[in-house]
């Protein structure tokens, strides 16, 4: 399913709240029974291995296994991302990153050679980033796509992930997880593998390095596949 603001999904009317990571699970159960689905296995990435947390703390037991692979899951003395150079005093580095950001292209063609140009989605598979460019776009009446996530509901995303109501609420589930978890981190990702260590010793969990960033499942479709089998398959 698409979290809120994103892909099919439409814009909570409500911010910053409608954002918080205890919403964004509910949305997540509400399909679950709509779907009359009693018992799951999950795979969180980033923002949505922080939301899987959420999962877990809001119906303990239902989830059978979640792979967390880089989550927003972090205590208070880890923001979400360290900081950069530049950054605004008390601002947020990826929020402000993400109010830049070009929302309208004249076609995903355009959209698809820009990104494929340049870090980071220039290191996703060739089909990883086919299917962003389809998913994640969505086509306006003049002709033109526009980006599905608008950028102000990812900047606030991060804004609200680096607070009590995201990232930290994930973090201090961890240790209260029904699901059996594995913890998985790019082994070039831009955020310490400490953090994500920190995270399995939290949940009593494996951690286990993949080779790439953080959108490594992206980089691999392939090798992806194998390990949601090995993590998630049911042997």
């Amino acid at each position: 399913m698409d979290l809120r603001a994103h892909g099919g999904s439409e814009v909570p009317r409500d911010p910053p709240g409608g954002y918080a990571f205890e919403r964004l699970a509910g949305d997540v159960l509400a399909v679950l029974d709509r779907l009359g689905v009693e018992r799951w296995s999950a795979l969180g990435e980033s923002l949505g291995g922080g939301v899987c947390s959420r999962v877990d703390a809001a119906r303990p037991g239902a989830m059978r296994k979640v792979m967390l692979c880089e989550a927003v899951a972090f205590d208070a003395t880890r923001p979400p991302r360290p900081p950069r150079a530049g950054d605004e005093e008390g601002g947020n580095y990826m929020a402000t990153i993400a109010r830049k950001r070009r929302a309208v292209w004249p076609s995903r063609a355009e959209v698809l050679a820009s990104y494929g140009s340049r870090p980071p989605l220039a290191a996703l598979a060739p089909d990883a980033l086919a299917a962003y460019v389809r998913w994640g776009f969505v086509e306006r009446p003049d002709g033109q796509v526009e980006l599905a996530c608008p950028p102000e509901a990812e900047a606030t995303i991060f804004e609200v992930s680096s607070g009590d109501q995201g990232a930290a609420g994930a973090w201090e589930h961890l240790a209260s997880l029904s699901a059996s978890a594995v913890v998985l981190a790019g082994t070039h990702s831009d955020l310490p593998a400490e953090w994500f260590q920190a995270q399995a010793d939290r949940a009593g969990a494996p951690f286990v390095s993949v080779d790439g960033g953080h959108f490594f499942l992206q980089q691999d479709t392939a090798r992806a596949e194998q390990l949601v089998r090995d993590h998630l398959g049911s042997r």
